[in-house]
Formats: structure tokens, C-alpha cells, sequence
């Protein structure tokens, strides 16, 4: 069953839907109607603009391909489970809440709190402009991903990012079990409190990166305007560029080519810092106050 070109505008127009099938459609009008797509199943909607609050609420088995939905469609998705969306935008705010198996491909995100709660997410050549975006979000995959915005992957847990690219402040604090391939994290005090983070051919960006982690894991990795990195984390790093300065960290070692301060402000801490430019006999143990 097909509905095409049509517009509906009333509360709750397609409530309780079995196998509907929409295109070039329009959910906009006087009525100003909320909830249109509520409690249905096995859903596809294809080239169609969504200007109205909570379109798909309680849902099951949804598609959406080459859809639009406008600053006006705001909480669009919510409490739904196993959906595609390809080729589409999501420009209203907190597009995506309590979500679970989601697939995103080629998509826009514009939506401040997006994301919160969901799990089971894959994202593949995504944008996105977003606060406090996948906030304690769980078993996400990123490959080809931008972001721009604040406080992102805030408590995300069991992850996994690629080739992607984020300019996002506080990212990846208290996240659990994440690891990030071939990416650039550019944004100050990166994954604070973090756990089991492995960052794996990144170039991370801003000051005070990387502090109260614990089982850091960092390979071949580049660290540029980089200050007061590492503080009281436990780390296991590799890095193949100078950086800026470090504060040494509770526990492990940290092998760099150079470092511009080393700071030993801690008594307590008993990181090593090996410096990989110097000869392999030489390395700096800092683990006492000077």
C-alpha cells in the first residue's frame, strides 16, 4: 500500500499504521498536528518533508530514505527500534531519543541532544552539528563521521569510530571501552575520566587532553597544541610527534619523540616517559616530585 502526494497536518494522522508505505508526502499545515507516524509498524517513507512535532513515537521497523524533517519537527524520533535512515536530514532537536538498532547512511544531523540513550547505532558518511550528542549512548559505530558542536559522546559505552573527524568540546568524558581508528579529535579537555579509550593513527588537537583516564592505550598517534596532557591517567602510549607538555601520569609509560615541559608536580605518580629521539638506553622516570 502506497499514500502519495498528500499532506496531512492533523493529530495523529497515520496512528497504528501496519506496512504503510509513503512518498512525496507532506506533514505540515493549520492543524499543526503531533504524533503522526505514533505506535505503528513496518513503516517506509521516502521523499517527504516532516514540519510537525513527534513523528515517530513507539514505532517498529521503520525506513526512512530522502527525508526531510525541519527545525519544527523537533523529538522526531523517540522510543523506536530497528530503523534505516538514508539520504536524509534531521534538523529538529533531540531528533533521536531511546532508540535501539539504528542505521544512518549519507545523513545531515542539525539537533542539539541528539541521540541520548540509544544504542545498537551505525553511522556511515554522516554530518552532524549537535550538543551533548550520543549522550550515554551504547555499542556505537561511526565510519566517515563529522561533528561539530559541545560535549559530545558524554558516558558512551562499547564503541567503535573510523576515519572520522570531530571539533566538539569535553568529548568522550567517562566513555568506557571505545576505540578510534584513523580520526582527528580536535577540542579541549578530551576524554576526561574515560576507560579502556585505544586510539589507534589519531591526530588529537587542544589543550589538556586525556586527564583521570584509566587503561589508556594510545599507537602511533599525534598530539598538537597539547598542554598538561595526561594527569592522573594510567596510560600505555605511543606517540610520534613532540608535544607540547606533559604532567606525569598516575601509571604506565608514554614513549614520544620529544616533549616541550615535562611537569612533576605529582609525588605520587609513577608514569615513565621515554623519549624515543634520544638514545634507547636514556629515558626520563618522573615519578617523584622536583
Amino acid at each position: 500500500m502506497w499514500i502519495e502526494y498528500k499532506s496531512f497536518d492533523e493529530e495523529r494522522a497515520l496512528y497504528g499504521a501496519r506496512g504503510v508505505n509513503v512518498r512525496n508526502c507532506l506533514f505540515a499545515g493549520p492543524k499543526d498536528g503531533e504524533s503522526a507516524f505514533k505506535e505503528c509498524r513496518n513503516v517506509r517513507v521516502e521523499d517527504t518533508l516532516f514540519e510537525l512535532r513527534y513523528p515517530f513515537w513507539h514505532d517498529d521497523n521503520l525506513s526512512l530514505k530522502n527525508v526531510t524533517l525541519t527545525d519544527k519537527s523537533r523529538a522526531a524520533l523517540w522510543y523506536t527500534r530497528h530503523v534505516t535512515i538514508e539520504d536524509s536530514r534531521l534538523h529538529g532537536i533531540k531528533a533521536l531519543r531511546e532508540c535501539h538498532d539504528i542505521t544512518m547512511k549519507n545523513t545531515d544531523i542539525i539537533s542539539p541532544e541528539f541521540g541520548w540513550n540509544s544504542g545498537d547505532i551505525t553511522m556511515e558518511n554522516v554530518q552532524a552539528e549537535s550538543e551533548y550528542f550520543l549522550m550515554r549512548a551504547d555499542h556505537i559505530r561511526l565510519d566517515n563521521a563529522t561533528l561539530t558542536g559541545k560535549y559530545s559522546f558524554q558516558y558512551v559505552e562499547e564503541g567503535t569510530v573510523t576515519n572520522s573527524h570531530f571539533d566538539t568540546k569535553d568529548a568522550f568524558w567517562h566513555s568506557k571501552n571505545v576505540t578510534i581508528k584513523d580520526s582527528v579529535i580536535k577540542g579541549e579537555y578530551f576524554a576526561w575520566y574515560s576507560e579502556n579509550l585505544t586510539l589507534v593513527n589519531c591526530k588529537i588537537i587542544g589543550t589538556q587532553p586525556l586527564c583521570y583516564a584509566k587503561k589508556l592505550t594510545m599507537i602511533d598517534c599525534v598530539m598538537v597544541d597539547a598542554d598538561f596532557a595526561f594527569e592522573k591517567s594510567t596510560v600505555d602510549v605511543t606517540l610520534t610527534a613532540p608535544i607540547d607538555s606533559i604532567r606525569v601520569p598516575s601509571a604506565g609509560t608514554i614513549r614520544v619523540p620529544a616533549v616541550g615541559e615535562i611537569i612533576r608536580d605529582d609525588a605520587e605518580a609513577e608514569g615513565e616517559i621515554i623519549l624515543t629521539a634520544m638514545p634507547k638506553t636514556e629515558s626520563c622516570r618522573c615519578h617523584k616530585q622536583v
